[in-house]
């Protein structure tokens, strides 16, 4: 297993490399990807249990499903820097005939991505329906997926929630990115969202919360836990208190970094901030 400062250096090197991206093309969202960093990192390089090779099936190993699909910055730069593909292939972000599309696609066959996503609200029907499928097929191995905050909102999830439920689908574990800021606003003026915790267990769902989402080693140490709860009955949900645009202090709690690029004297001050640790591509 890699030590923790190894880890930190990941989640350093992501930063830039989600800033590079979005700032060469003067597009995309680095907000949420900064924000969900250290989860990223650590689902990747601690948590999950993959296979060397990419396959779209997935048997034998653990899945992950980005619902938010906004943010794929921070994921292209996960799987590239865990070998799905040629961190150079990074430079090609949201460019015509690119594999990393503003939202992931699956035409183009990008190794690490089985479904496109983006659409918010349809990731939770597609974690659970795969969640069903490894259950169907006897596979032990565990779902994951991430879900933004604001995307609650969309009806959709709260019937997937209680389908998961009622279904015991007890080998998922959704992820909720709790930065209380979406594209118009904080989350709260724009449609209040209430308490989370206590609407997924209403709902029928084992709930655990981790309230420094920014601090690898609690984040680390929470996706250990909902491991340990799967395979009692009840789907699990992990609310991350996150704080969006992480990392960057003039982009941190404010949704004006929701899809807006640094310009290049900005780019200069953020990258300042996170120095470069595992090489640029």
């Amino acid at each position: 297993m890699p030590k923790l400062e190894d880890l930190q250096d990941i989640v350093q090197q992501t930063r830039r490399d989600i800033l590079r991206m979005v700032h060469k093309v003067n597009s995309g969202h680095p907000g949420g990807s900064l924000g969900c960093t250290e989860f990223f990192v650590a689902l990747y390089h601690e948590i999950m249990e993959l296979k060397q090779d990419f396959d779209m099936d997935g048997d034998g190993e653990d899945l992950f499903f980005l619902s938010n699909g906004h943010i794929s910055p921070v994921w292209y730069s996960i799987l590239a820097r865990k070998g799905f593909f040629p961190v150079s292939e990074l430079s090609t972000f949201r460019e015509l005939d690119s594999r990393l599309q503003g939202h992931p696609t699956t035409h183009e066959g990008l190794p690490g991505v089985r479904v496109a996503s983006g659409s918010l609200g349809q990731g939770m029907s597609v974690a659970i329906g795969a969640a069903l499928a490894k259950k169907l097929n006897g596979d032990q191995h565990i779902v994951y997926s991430l879900h933004g905050d604001g995307e609650l909102q969309e009806g959709q999830n709260w019937e997937a929630i209680m389908y998961a439920s009622g279904n015991n689908v007890d080998n998922l574990i959704a992820t909720i990115d709790r930065n209380g800021q979406q594209i118009d606003g904080p989350t709260e003026e724009v449609l209040p969202l209430g308490n989370l915790r206590e609407k997924f267990e209403a709902f029928g769902w084992d709930v655990l919360e981790v309230k420094d989402g920014n601090n690898l080693e609690a984040v680390i140490k929470g996706l250990k836990e909902a491991k340990v709860r799967t395979g009692k009955g009840k789907p699990v949900c992990m609310i991350l208190d996150t704080v969006m645009g992480n990392g960057v202090d003039f982009m941190m709690h404010t949704h004006a970094w929701h899809g807006k690029a640094p310009n290049d004297e900005q780019l200069q001050d953020a990258l300042a901030q996170n120095p470069e640790t595992l090489g640029d591509y």
